[in-house]
């Protein structure tokens, strides 16, 4: 559960500076619905902010909903991508929520803020002695320290050193430190190694490990489920079927989405990626991949296995020929040929790395049910191209400038080719085989007990218990926010 126990002494440090910062916290209720509940006077303070100012201002831009302009935007619907059949080969509409249009350029500032502010409004962090430690493998760290540099307290942005160049570049103006583990993206035991080296020597330091947090899941439940329903309930004609939703795992905190559809939708699947190249929850398999952001090897604790329908284990190649198909002008030329609208082509760059593992999964799935231009797969693009331009540079130095005729062999290979092998459909036991791998990274290493490992899978009311959280989170916010006597 998340704790909220008030620590009077340090809530009183935490009001005061969030008062002299003039720092007004948003709700749960408010990133649901920003148009309808956002205070007049902050609409106008953000119609003279830029989307990744350090402002505290875009604590109200933690939504779905900005307006999609980098300066001066307020809300609209949700901000979507409907992926077209000429460039998926499949007749299903596969659409997905587009994380740019976040402060930070990622979704994840949404997941760092669940796990943060129920900590801030309840006294157990200190902002003013205390310092925010982000252990990632990519965007949750940004945003992190992003959320504690507009919140006025000192971060530590962990991360491992293969990461794009533009993360650290960009991470660099807000984070007070950065830690660089070795290794890449499915390197995360380096990351929890760090954690526990920083918790033995640095008695100022407190942990918001995404990977174990449940403010990580609730924001996800809570936010994108309810953005995710919004949308599919915009695009549906009367005819239409939500099929079901698919994500990467990363630290698995937007599968969290699966378990709100579920309840509106319940014959909908949730399906669950990763790496081909680190199965891990495919084949119980290690390695290193390229698909930055999600890691490996080991199963988040706020993962509900349970809820997971399949699971997809995605070719790294796959989403990096993707890339280039998508935002290289040769493979704009071709795609425009090949019937994909200019309106579509021109978005494109809302894709990343990951976002791109994801249609890839939502195609396979399309593939698996034999769907019809009646289904609808929602899925989510965590992030843009923004944070990858020196990814596709050094794939045009490694393999030379592209071509149409590339770009032709790219999307019959990778896309249009695509199969439904490396993917599973979940029965009872499989499920339980991938819960069961939790037990070794968080009761052998982590501290968790097996109790709570076991209440995760048989009690029904456990994970019911925490999505019912947000209204008691919301009335801490708005306690603290009266308090501050900014409300």
């Amino acid at each position: 559960m998340i704790d909220l126990t008030v620590h009077e002494d340090k809530l009183k440090n935490a009001v005061e500076l969030a008062k002299k910062r003039g720092v007004l916290i948003p709700t749960f209720k408010q990133m649901k619905d920003p148009d309808k509940n956002t205070p007049e006077k902050m609409k106008e303070k953000l119609r003279n902010t830029g989307l990744w100012d350090v402002d505290p201002a875009n604590l109200f831009r933690i939504t779905w909903k900005n307006e999609p302009r980098k300066t001066g935007g307020l809300y609209g619907g949700v901000n979507t991508l409907e992926f077209p059949k000429e460039l998926t080969g499949v007749p299903a509409r596969i659409i997905a929520l587009c994380g740019k249009w976040f402060p930070t350029g990622a979704h994840k500032v949404g997941a760092s803020f669940g796990c943060l502010v129920p900590r801030l409004v309840t006294g157990q962090f200190d902002p003013t002695c205390q310092k925010a430690v982000w252990p990632s493998t990519g965007n949750y760290c940004r945003g992190g320290a992003y959320n504690a540099q507009l919140l006025g307290c000192e971060s530590i942005a962990i991360l491992p050193q293969g990461m794009s160049r533009e993360r650290f570049d960009w991470l660099r103006t807000v984070a007070g430190e950065i830690i660089a583990t070795p290794g890449t993206e499915s390197n995360v035991k380096e990351i929890y190694d760090e954690v526990a080296r920083i918790r033995a020597t640095r008695p100022e330091a407190v942990i918001f490990n995404q990977f174990e947090e449940m403010g990580n899941h609730l924001w996800h439940y809570t936010v994108t489920g309810s953005a995710m329903e919004e949308a599919v309930k915009a695009a549906m004609g009367p005819k239409d079927r939500f099929a079901g939703v698919v994500v990467t795992s990363g630290s698995a905190g937007t599968t969290a989405c699966g378990d709100y559809l579920k309840e509106v939708f319940p014959h909908s699947k949730v399906g669950v990626g990763e790496a081909l190249q680190c199965p891990t929850l495919y084949l119980n398999g290690f390695g290193e991949h390229r698909i930055e952001g999600i890691g490996d090897k080991h199963v988040p604790w706020v993962h509900n296995v349970k809820n997971t329908d399949l699971v997809f284990a995605i070719d790294d190649n796959i989403c990096m020929a993707m890339i280039r198909l998508c935002n290289e002008p040769e493979g704009q030329k071709y795609l425009r040929a090949a019937g994909v609208s200019d309106d579509v082509i021109s978005r494109l760059q809302l894709m990343g790395i990951s976002g791109a593992a994801n249609v890839a999964m939502a195609i396979k799935m399309a593939k698996y049910y034999e769907l019809t231009e009646n289904d609808i797969i929602v899925t989510v693009l965590t992030d843009s191209m923004e944070m990858y331009g020196s990814r596709l540079q050094e794939m045009r130095e490694k393999y030379g400038e592209y071509t149409q005729t590339r770009a032709a062999v790219d999307h019959q290979r990778y896309v249009l080719g695509m199969g439904v092998d490396c993917m599973q459909e979940l029965s009872y036991y499989d499920r339980k085989r991938i819960h069961n791998l939790k037990y070794y990274t968080w009761v052998e290493q982590q501290g968790k007990t097996s109790e709570e490992l076991n209440a995760q899978w048989y009690d029904p009311d456990y994970w019911t218990n925490i999505h019912k959280m947000a209204d008691k989170i919301d009335e801490k916010i708005d306690e603290f926010n009266a308090r501050t006597g900014l409300a």
